[in-house]
């Protein structure tokens, strides 16, 4: 089975892009009960305030159908709460090609 990667953006909600950071924070320490997430990144656009991206890449189709249904996941997803100003916006790719991760 091949890797699974995506981009999901996330915009904050006015005034809360704080906050969001926090639960960013906390998603991604939750996410070490995840044995088949190998990269769970959150990055700030730096032209774009209070816009975020996350870059995740699973070991294949399985791990990510897992994603987010530990109890520490859950607990912190859950956080998400009244900071987001839309929905995420989600790109689903598989890698190609790449610099320091094994693909």
């Amino acid at each position: 089975m091949s890797k699974i990667s995506l981009i999901a953006k996330l915009t904050a909600a006015e005034g809360k892009g704080a906050e969001l950071e926090a639960v960013l924070a906390e998603v991604v320490t939750a996410a070490e009960e995840e044995a088949g997430l190998e990269i769970y990144s959150a990055h700030k656009d730096s032209a774009h305030e209070g816009v975020y991206y996350f870059f995740e890449l699973y070991t294949d189709g399985d791990a990510l159908g897992v994603h987010g249904k530990g109890d520490g996941m859950k607990a912190a997803m859950g956080k998400f709460a009244g900071l987001l100003g839309g929905r995420p916006e989600i790109t689903m790719m598989n890698p190609v090609v790449a610099k320091g991760m094994d693909i």
